[in-house]
């Protein structure tokens, strides 16, 4: 019973962590021009989240400057940043987490 109890712990943290690095990511490199759900200098996540999928977001978080025609705008003023494919991973599902949000 105790290490069924551990595994589960366990497991609930590693969910947790991966959370928390999606939050961490946007904390570093996000918060000053995107917010979770209101209209910053870029849009919100919720907005983006309804428009987008994970592999555009990353792709655009990736190459902004090649993306942003793709994506119907007339200019990209983000900053590319060189994430690695955690951090990308973890944006894109902290990104995602606000689809239904208002």
């Amino acid at each position: 019973m105790k290490k069924i109890l551990l595994v589960l712990m366990f497991l609930v943290s590693l969910v947790s962590a991966k959370e928390m690095d999606g939050k961490k990511v946007f904390q570093k490199y996000c918060w000053g021009c995107h917010h979770q759900t209101s209209m910053a200098f870029g849009p919100p996540f919720s907005e983006i989240a309804k428009k987008r999928t994970k592999a555009q977001i990353i792709a655009y978080i990736q190459s902004p400057k090649s993306m942003y025609k793709a994506f119907g705008y007339k200019r990209s003023v983000m900053t590319q940043f060189h994430l690695n494919d955690n951090e990308l991973q973890s944006i894109s599902n902290y990104i995602l987490s606000f689809k239904g949000a208002k």
